[in-house]
């Protein structure tokens, strides 16, 4: 493997509306030592072919690759197999880099003989939550462990990563599926905590409410925590400075807390959902029972006992 060669890897299914934006982002780089790996999983819309026409066009430089609808992770397996690059980005198909991404990654990499590098992102799209741009703090120079348990430290497309690191963890795991990323994360940083940031806005997140995994909340949300479970199980050394009333502040708790947000936005399916496992895995106290006791009738009782709460609350203030 060359010292400077880059493999981006991007599983595709059904974006044909952007996966030549992305692609295009890849090969517009000012570092120029990288291949792209496309993964298909079977689309319906044109995107292999469209893939197929650049690939054409930039020999040597795209390779496609095909599955059956496997996801994303898988996706990102198959093409971890085929790379041939010394360092590692994953870039989805619906996103897109500055042009100078890699080349700055790469750079903070090598000269900080770090295993990981990673920069700042922003959202974008008219389902956004927020579009704000972010830089992460710099996680090296504090209890990374801590901040790394409180939520994913970046996302996919926001980190460039030696190869080596990966075949070490053996890339994803495909037993989360929505949280795969951030397991992805966890498990590197087990394995070396020898990271740096590139204080820059510098990857960009396209939300476009297609079926995306982010999207699931209450799914994603049991992932979240349960990858977060593991990462404390295996990592015992890294995580016993914090204390277990403080592991249990970081990882079970986040259960209520999100369904108690999800309540107050009253988005019911999810906080339903989500009071049902607390109950279940007994992670409610005494003041919790008025909020999860409900959530344990069926799913027409619930809503509408909120529903007549949110009524006599709106005829008071009448």
């Amino acid at each position: 493997m060359q010292d400077s060669f880059v493999s981006v890897i991007m599983p595709c299914y059904n974006a044909a509306p952007y996966v030549e934006e992305a692609i295009g982002s890849a090969l517009g780089q000012t570092h120029h030592d990288i291949e792209v790996i496309v993964v298909d999983d079977g689309s319906q819309d044109g995107s292999a072919e469209i893939v197929s026409r650049l690939a054409e066009a930039h020999l040597g430089r795209i390779q496609l690759l095909s599955q059956n609808r496997k996801g994303p992770y898988p996706a990102r397996n198959l093409g971890l197999r085929h790379a041939r690059g010394a360092y590692v980005a994953f870039l989805d198909a619906d996103d897109w880099w500055r042009e100078d991404c890699l080349e700055k990654l790469l750079t903070a990499l090598q000269q900080n003989k770090a295993d990981l590098a990673y920069c700042g992102w922003q959202n974008v799209g008219e389902q956004a939550a927020n579009t704000e741009p972010f830089i992460p703090p710099a996680y090296e120079q504090q209890d990374a462990v801590a901040e790394f348990l409180r939520s994913c430290p970046w996302p996919i497309h926001a980190a460039l990563v030696k190869r080596s690191v990966l075949d070490a963890i053996n890339g994803f795991s495909e037993r989360r599926f929505s949280s795969m990323d951030y397991d992805l994360w966890l498990r590197i940083y087990g394995h070396t905590q020898n990271i740096v940031r590139v204080p820059e806005v510098m990857a960009y997140y396209r939300w476009h409410g297609s079926g995306q995994i982010s999207a699931t909340k209450w799914r994603q949300v049991l992932d979240a925590i349960q990858v977060r479970r593991d990462f404390v199980s295996q990592f015992p050394d890294l995580t016993a400075h914090l204390g277990a009333d403080r592991v249990h502040e970081l990882v079970d708790a986040q259960l209520l807390r999100e369904a108690y947000r999800a309540y107050w936005r009253r988005d019911l399916g999810n906080a339903q959902k989500l009071f049902q496992i607390a109950f279940k895995q007994r992670l409610y106290g005494f003041r919790d029972l008025k909020y999860v006791l409900p959530a344990l009738l069926p799913d027409f009782l619930f809503e509408k006992l909120v529903g007549d709460v949110d009524r006599g609350r709106e005829e008071k203030q009448a």
